[in-house]
């Protein structure tokens, strides 16, 4: 799916949380824990029962109290994919846009020993793809991607109160979607949200879809749901359509700043290491 030389570019990239998340497992990340790692963080009162090795005898010396050397923990994060494969996504190269996203956000986190799991879903969850740790756990998840196909309706709420009722602990929820849902896209990031997580979104669009350059007589027809409409297209329509589609993009992006999450738009005409090296960095998605 990638070059080598890409996958190099990869790891020198992280998925940024603004909180921290007690984790599982070593990584090579910080979190808020106090714990036994090697970067120091502060000190506390020693206790009887603490870890003798700890104490920082220098500090001893000066003030006369024994005091606990206290670290940062490198801890795994959770990062969960939450992958549209609704068949809304497989018009004009977004749903291969879209697997390639989330295999380069998947390799990311692999590399740094984070725990990642990815979620591809349509009117429900599918079939979750939870790779272990380490970057050469890639290899399967390029296989699985490229054999995952789009198609069906799409609920994300449906989705996420399916993904609520799990034992998944808190972490890092990117949402990557067209979020051409029918019931609407806010009530499902609000759930997930509820949940404890920090969400990041990511808006799949293509240009074909945004702007209507045929027309006269002209069948549209709903990819998800197979309903059609005769219309007659002219310039004012058009304008009005492309109108239409904006105001559902700018409704998203307000929604992310009304509820601080961070959002980037990723074109499917775009090329992909652009949105990954830039896009996403410049959106606070990675660092």
């Amino acid at each position: 799916m990638f070059d080598a030389a890409f996958l190099k570019k990869l790891e020198h990239l992280r998925v940024i949380s603004m909180r921290s998340f007690v984790g599982r497992d070593r990584a090579d990340r910080l979190a808020r824990k106090r714990g036994s790692g090697l970067e120091f963080a502060d000190h506390r009162q020693y206790a009887p029962g603490d870890d003798v090795r700890h104490i920082d005898w220098k500090a001893y010396k000066r003030l006369n109290r024994l005091l606990l050397r206290l670290f940062d923990e490198e801890q795994d994060l959770p990062i969960y994919l939450f992958l549209d494969a609704s068949r809304s996504m497989a018009a004009d190269a977004k749903f291969d846009q879209a697997k390639r996203l989330a295999a380069a956000l998947c390799y990311i986190g692999l590399v740094h020993f984070d725990r990642v799991t990815i979620l591809p879903f349509r009117a429900s969850l599918a079939r979750e793809i939870a790779p272990g740790r380490g970057r050469g756990r890639i290899f399967p998840v390029f296989s699985i991607l490229e054999a995952l196909e789009a198609g069906g309706g799409t609920d994300l709420k449906q989705s996420i109160r399916q993904f609520a009722g799990r034992p998944f602990r808190r972490g890092v929820a990117i949402v990557i979607s067209d979020f051409l849902d029918p019931s609407g896209f806010d009530a499902g990031l609000k759930v997930l949200a509820s949940l404890g997580h920090d969400v990041l979104v990511v808006q799949v669009f293509s240009p074909r879809e945004r702007d209507i350059d045929t027309f006269g007589e002209v069948r549209f027809v709903d990819a998800e749901s197979g309903e059609h409409l005769d219309l007659d297209v002219t310039p004012g329509l058009s304008r009005a359509y492309r109108d239409a589609w904006q105001a559902h993009a700018d409704a998203i992006a307000s929604f992310c700043r009304r509820y601080r999450l961070p959002f980037v738009q990723a074109n499917a005409d775009d090329p992909f290491e652009d949105i990954v090296l830039r896009t996403f960095r410049e959106g606070g998605l990675l660092a």
